[in-house]
């Protein structure tokens, strides 16, 4: 019998270079999913990421710590409990310029994807 379910016991842990973990528990990376990524992420003080402007929503749920979007040039900062959609083709900026680290957790409608992401040049 074909189960109904997936339990995710070992989520892909993406490199980073900025000290920020990423682990996504469905996804591109972890089943080849294209349609939607899961991930639990911890960001670091002073962690901060390019202007982007993704070819998907993004909604953004804050576990522990506050996070600053800067989104179409208004800065909006989330504190544990808040949380935030952000439209396709948005021109956003994520960043954690605060003393504590930020947990959240972030949902991609379609998928995380490098190809997908169009980050800006620092």
């Amino acid at each position: 019998m074909n189960k109904k379910y997936t339990i995710q016991n070992s989520p892909f842990i993406v490199p980073t270079t900025d000290g920020k973990l990423i682990e996504e528990h469905f996804g591109n990376a972890t089943d080849g999913n294209s349609k939607i990524s899961i991930a639990h992420m911890i960001a670091p003080s002073g962690w901060n990421e390019p202007f982007q402007t993704p070819e998907f929503d993004e909604y953004t749920y804050i576990i522990k710590g506050k996070k600053q979007f800067i989104i179409d040039g208004e800065t909006v900062v989330l504190q544990s409990g808040q949380s935030i959609k952000i439209e396709k083709n948005t021109r956003v900026q994520y960043s954690n310029p605060f003393k504590e680290q930020c947990e959240y957790i972030a949902i991609c409608l379609p998928a995380f994807s490098m190809d997908l992401v169009n980050r800006e040049e620092d």
